[in-house]
């Protein structure tokens, strides 16, 4: 049987955003949630996707967020934060 890889969640989203140099949003309410993805793989392949289909519009931008960093920060695993 193949060992199970360790799930490492990953959030992707984006939105238009004020600036272009900033990361402030213009509306949270069209915030686009692409969706959470067991790694960082599958959820770089998304993000690619939602960001290569935006590029017409230069404020929209797409992130990856490292949930399993935020789940587990360094030195908080097993204390139920």
């Amino acid at each position: 049987m193949a060992e199970e890889r360790k799930q490492l969640l990953h959030l992707v989203f984006g939105g238009e955003l004020k600036t272009l140099t900033g990361t402030e949003f213009r509306d949270l309410d069209a915030l686009d949630i692409v969706g959470i993805y067991p790694d960082y793989a599958s959820a770089r392949d998304a993000w690619k996707a939602k960001a290569q289909a935006s590029v017409d519009n230069a404020h929209m931008r797409y992130f990856v967020v490292h949930l399993h960093k935020l789940l587990e920060p360094e030195g908080a695993v097993g204390q139920g934060l």
